[in-house]
């Protein structure tokens, strides 16, 4: 008798949902045509090697052959895209957002690095001007700006032309340092060897030297399982199918908050079925419902954007399984704490927004504060998007899993045993 009952509202349910047609095709495509926007912002390594580049505006107001050198590094590095310009040209640009950095290399600059190169004194300075929207990207301008200076100053300090000039001048300022008398002698010794250097046939010296970085670095990206490559497309997919679950939980509340207002919660009362099997079929109904949107869109993902299950196929089901159940009774929460449809929908939207950002669905949650990243274990989106990249492009087995899929039952314990001590049949 229970059983049947608790189909029956399951079948009058998913016909109701079906049978909107508009609604239907929103609870598919939406999570769909939004996640494959994100998956093609950051599609990993295997959709192209081309390196997103920085705009920046580059000036050169000094014209020595050191700030040629700095410009002409600049320009060869892959991971900027440099305009040269002037000054008002290049603030322009920062200002109007047409380029995150620009840098103004002035006039003088070539000279006073080559000396400071040996003394310290009077270091030039470099101007930097950012967008305050792209800050992040004026650590990354800097620390390339650093490589290719210290390689122009050093190769045009250790040339005969004008390195020796440099040495003379730090020899003769060298007792003003301030340095200790043995610090004194022994950078003494180390500029009078420059000078030998400086000495030797051109023939043998060949080309004027610079530093250099003195390592390279061999790149591996790592996965749990060898050939699971990383698929951009397989986390915003995970992101917004968790996203437009807890949207569909939301509906899911709404409705019944409109059933109770026009009386069918009362009427339901009347009939021979327990509370806890009224609220456990809507429950049900609910994770059918938001279980079927997450595996169409990953369907989709998988066909269309070569998404792969390199994990515990069974794990992936595992963890699906417990989002939709853990969806469906925050659905059935919103529906207990509402009070009318309207409110309780815009609160719910902005509490799923802000659960779903937490979660790393939009942005990496390495960029938060390290007290909100601690923060996050307490929010269900983070375990749901972890646990589905778990399975999908990390390759982990179904271990991996089973923690991630627990944490979702315990939220969706939570949220029923909430909502049925919460629900309110009867509108007040």
């Amino acid at each position: 008798m229970a059983l049947t009952a608790l189909l029956a509202m399951v079948r009058k349910d998913l016909a109701l949902f079906l049978a909107d047609r508009r609604a239907l095709v929103m609870a598919f495509a939406a999570p769909i045509a939004i996640a494959s926007f994100f998956g093609s912002i950051f599609p990993g390594p295997g959709a192209s090697r081309e390196p997103s580049r920085i705009a920046v505006h580059l000036v050169d107001q000094d014209g020595s052959a050191i700030a040629v050198a700095i410009v002409a590094g600049v320009k060869g590095d892959k991971n900027l895209k440099v305009t040269v310009a002037s000054a008002e040209a290049a603030r322009a640009a920062v200002r109007r957002g047409a380029s995150a950095v620009a840098v103004i290399v002035p006039s003088g600059f070539g000279d006073a690095a080559g000396r400071a190169m040996f003394s310290g004194r009077e270091r030039p300075r470099l101007e930097l001007l950012y967008d305050p929207s792209h800050a992040p990207e004026v650590a990354m301008v800097r620390g390339i700006l650093t490589e290719h200076v210290m390689q122009a100053v050093t190769r045009e300090v250790f040339s005969a032309a004008s390195g020796r000039a440099y040495v003379d001048d730090a020899l003769k300022n060298l007792d003003g340092t301030g340095l200790s008398p043995d610090d004194t002698r022994a950078l003494r010794e180390l500029l009078t060897s420059v000078q030998r250097f400086y000495d030797r046939p051109r023939a043998a010296a060949g080309p004027a030297p610079g530093f250099s970085a003195p390592y390279d670095v061999r790149e591996e990206a790592l996965t749990a399982r060898s050939g699971a490559v990383y698929n951009g497309y397989a986390h915003s997919f995970a992101g917004m199918g968790v996203q437009f679950l807890f949207f569909a939980a939301i509906d899911l509340g709404i409705g019944v908050l409109l059933e109770r207002q026009r009386g069918l919660w009362k009427r339901l009362r009347s009939a021979p079925i327990s509370r806890f099997l009224l609220l456990a079929g809507k429950a049900a109904s609910g994770t059918v419902i938001t279980l079927a949107t997450l595996l169409v869109s990953f369907a989709f993902a998988m066909l269309v954007f070569g998404v792969r299950i390199h994990g515990s196929v069974a794990g992936f089901l595992a963890v699906a399984l417990a989002c939709a159940v853990m969806a469906a009774t925050f659905g059935l929460l919103i529906a207990a704490l509402g009070n009318t449809p309207g409110t309780t929908r815009g609160l719910a939207i902005l509490t799923v927004l802000v659960m779903v950002m937490l979660g790393g669905a939009w942005v990496p949650t390495f960029i938060f504060p390290a007290w909100l990243q601690t923060l996050t274990v307490v929010v269900p989106a983070r375990w749901a998007v972890d646990g589905l990249d778990a399975m999908t492009w990390r390759g982990l087995g179904l271990g991996a899993a089973l923690i991630p899929a627990g944490v979702l039952l315990g939220f969706a314990a939570l949220f029923g045993a909430l909502a049925v001590a919460r629900f309110r049949w009867e509108e007040s």
